[in-house]
């Protein structure tokens, strides 16, 4: 993987994109202020560097049926490695986690969890997750209403040029 070192323009094809993914190469080239071909050498290099993972559309769980969402923290008996490993690998099996944390203190995971009901979510949580080898306990919150979804990271363009 190439090293790009960020200059202020790479700063903002990164926040620009972050921002809109599907902004086509020149749109994003007269954004920061550069013509198309480098700009589109600078997205290339930044993806095989590894600052951009990757592409994707935001889609609204509800309307495709998966109304509630559950955030879940799980407590393991043992957190040997291999215990770690081999739940985080059982958890990238099921469908209905979007996403896995594991975090130092009281809670070994924090998962993120969409469901198309409360019964649904019930089912998987007696059949699936309480019954995985190493789970000791799991707490559930029903998630009421987001305030805030922001995706990727707060991207700076400083006014040293950085």
């Amino acid at each position: 993987m190439a090293r790009v070192k960020l200059d202020s323009i790479d700063r903002k094809i990164l926040r620009d994109l972050q921002a809109n993914g599907r902004i086509t190469n020149v749109e994003l080239a007269h954004r920061v202020g550069i013509s198309a071909p480098p700009c589109l050498r600078r997205v290339r290099a930044l993806e095989e560097a590894g600052y951009i993972r990757g592409y994707h559309a935001d889609l609204n769980a509800g309307k495709l049926g998966f109304g509630v969402t559950v955030l879940a923290q799980v407590g393991l008996s043992s957190q040997a490695e291999a215990d770690l490993t081999a739940f985080e690998d059982l958890v990238r099996s099921w469908p209905m986690v979007r996403e896995c944390y594991m975090l130092a203190g009281e809670t070994d995971f924090y998962l993120k969890l969409v469901s198309p009901d409360w019964d649904a979510y019930q089912a998987f949580l007696t059949t699936k997750l309480t019954a995985a080898p190493n789970v000791a306990h799991v707490k559930s919150a029903l998630v009421i209403r987001a305030s805030k979804l922001e995706p990727g990271v707060p991207i700076e363009v400083l006014p040293d040029g950085r």
